[in-house]
């Protein structure tokens, strides 16, 4: 084997330093205080570290569609800063959780009622599911697409997420594909269709 001329191994050295420092950056932030207080609160109380979002669950009718509420950062400010964050998932009768991602972080899904088929797509696109029953937990790998669909023609399902980040984001497949600017034309090639088939998709999912 050629032995490496010393200015391409000096780059291989600085690309492997950049790329240490990318990845050590990845994930939230450490901080160097206890806690961070939001602008809008200067003289902290227990009411920075209470978060009251989820009392709307508690004898609330069922939704329509499936529905999210969110204890992220920008919900709850007090996590900024601290790596944590919630979401409950309601899923009414037949409804599902459409093939989504987090770039920030894992999810630890709870199932609390109901039952839920769930899944998700590796890189080598092999799918893992797994049908859960109450207490049952699952986690979501970061990154990687994943769903989550109640079957039960006639029960809801309720769940929590827990997420190793204050900001998790979430990029829906479907809504980031169809619901862009992405030119109809390159979205029919991409999907080996024509562009009447793109816009009735498009049109289904504004519905």
């Amino acid at each position: 084997m050629a032995t490496m001329a010393p200015k391409h191994e000096l780059v291989l050295k600085l690309v492997c330093v950049f790329a240490t420092l990318y990845v050590a950056m990845a994930g939230d932030p450490d901080i160097l205080t206890d806690f961070i207080v939001p602008p809008n609160n200067p003289v902290p109380d227990g009411n920075l570290f209470t978060f009251t979002g989820f009392r709307s669950l508690v004898g609330a009718p069922e939704p329509p569609n499936f529905k999210v509420i969110k204890a992220s950062m920008a919900e709850f400010p007090a996590l900024n800063g601290q790596s944590v964050s919630y979401a409950a998932l309601i899923y009414p009768a037949g409804s599902v959780n459409p093939p989504h991602t987090h770039p920030r972080a894992a999810e630890l899904l709870f199932v609390l009622d109901g039952s839920l088929e769930v899944g998700l797509v590796d890189t080598t696109n092999k799918l893992y599911n797994q049908t859960l029953q109450v207490g049952d937990i699952f986690v979501f790998p970061k990154g990687l697409v994943h769903f989550q669909y109640n079957s039960d023609p006639s029960k809801s399902a309720l769940a929590i997420s827990a997420f190793g980040s204050a900001s998790a984001g979430t990029v829906s497949l479907p809504g980031t594909v169809f619901n862009t600017t992405i030119p109809d034309a390159i979205l029919a090639k991409s999907f080996k269709t024509d562009v009447p088939t793109i816009q009735k998709l498009k049109a289904g999912l504004a519905q």
